[in-house]
């Protein structure tokens, strides 16, 4: 042993990343465990001020041009799943991602990740429903890479994007310019893509016929910015869910935010499954939908902006972002009660993007 004495006080991660000397599925769900690994241990050791926004795609200005710039490693399981694939979440994720920014995505980088004796069929339709999602979305992927790993180190396919787009002038979308009095506008029902995963990966049925939400909000996006460039901004809740992005946003923006539990959109399959499994439709992921931070005064417009658009037909208002508990997310009760949404440790259902 060395004679060097540990020195514990230059240690920056708080007690959670202390008592995991090991990654723990926890990590990679979008919680309070993903936000501290990246806050205290990744942010440290890369620094820059465009990583220190940390929203879902960094802003960054280029020869005069505003672009957005996202990557994102997609590690579903099924491949295939109603309502989609890993290739349809593997190009509308990193679209989103852009989309939250206000930007127009234009290009896509691709990277398969191949475990050592996966069908050749389902690599290629992986590959096809890829080419469909990103022609649909009005985006072009124009380079990738492929790795090969040995049987047992991997799950079949895995798949990184990246992604760019520009950003209109006038579009600022970020956390810190949400003030007390916006109002809280959620794009439709929640909780199917999460859901949906959970029903094919557990061999579950709920009577109905539950499929994932998965599709590309760019279009959706550019009918509310075209209302008024002035959103405040734009969330995709996808791993921890709708609690997840309202406490994030809650944070950032040091404000309270309070949602009426019976007016956010939460399917019946969804609700009974949900009962059935003891999990809240506020943490279940999505890959579809949107939560808008919109000034009051342009509130009506945009929901009508949204209502209008296909993706957008069920948008709702869920609430405000107030003076009151900031930082904090409560939710009225059916009951008239209240109660902390608070953010989530991990994840409900790991491995759902």
């Amino acid at each position: 042993m060395s004679d060097t004495a540990l020195d514990i006080t230059a240690w920056t991660c708080p007690a959670p990343l202390r008592d995991h000397p090991r990654v723990v599925m926890g990590h990679g769900g979008g919680g309070a465990l993903s936000a501290e690994l990246v806050q205290h241990l990744f942010a440290p050791a890369f620094g820059g001020a465009a990583l220190a926004q940390l929203g879902d795609s960094a802003a960054v200005s280029l020869g005069g041009v505003r672009l957005a710039f996202s990557t994102d490693s997609y590690v579903v399981r099924p491949l295939f799943f109603p309502g989609g694939t890993i290739g349809d979440l593997a190009v509308n994720g990193t679209v989103n991602d852009l989309a939250m920014s206000g930007a127009r995505a234009a290009y896509l980088s691709c990277g398969f990740i191949l475990e050592e004796g996966v069908e050749m069929s389902a690599v290629a339709r992986v590959a096809e429903a890829m080419g469909a999602a990103a022609r649909a979305a009005g985006v072009e992927v124009v380079t990738g890479d492929t790795k090969v790993v040995e049987v047992g180190h991997g799950d079949g396919v895995y798949i990184n994007t990246a992604g760019i787009g520009i950003i209109p002038d006038g579009v600022d979308l970020r956390p810190q310019r949400v003030v007390p009095g916006d109002v809280v506008i959620v794009s439709g029902e929640i909780g199917l893509h999460g859901v949906a995963i959970m029903s094919v990966r557990e061999g579950l049925e709920f009577g109905v016929d539950i499929e994932s939400d998965c599709a590309a909000l760019g279009g959706l996006v550019q009918s509310m910015l075209a209302v008024t460039p002035d959103l405040h901004v734009l969330r995709d809740p996808t791993r921890g869910g709708l609690a997840a992005s309202l406490n994030e946003i809650a944070a950032a923006s040091g404000t309270g935010v309070v949602i009426n539990e019976s007016r956010v959109p939460v399917p019946p399959a969804v609700a009974n499954a949900c009962s059935i499994l003891g999990l809240d439709p506020l943490y279940v992921a999505n890959e579809g939908k949107l939560v808008a931070f919109v000034p009051r005064a342009h509130a009506d417009a945009v929901l009508d902006a949204m209502r209008a658009h296909p993706l957008g037909r069920h948008a709702t208002v869920i609430g405000e972002a107030v003076d009151a508990h900031p930082g904090m997310v409560v939710s009225r009760t059916a009951l008239g009660g209240t109660r902390v949404v608070d953010l989530p440790l991990g994840e409900q259902l790991p491995r759902i993007c």
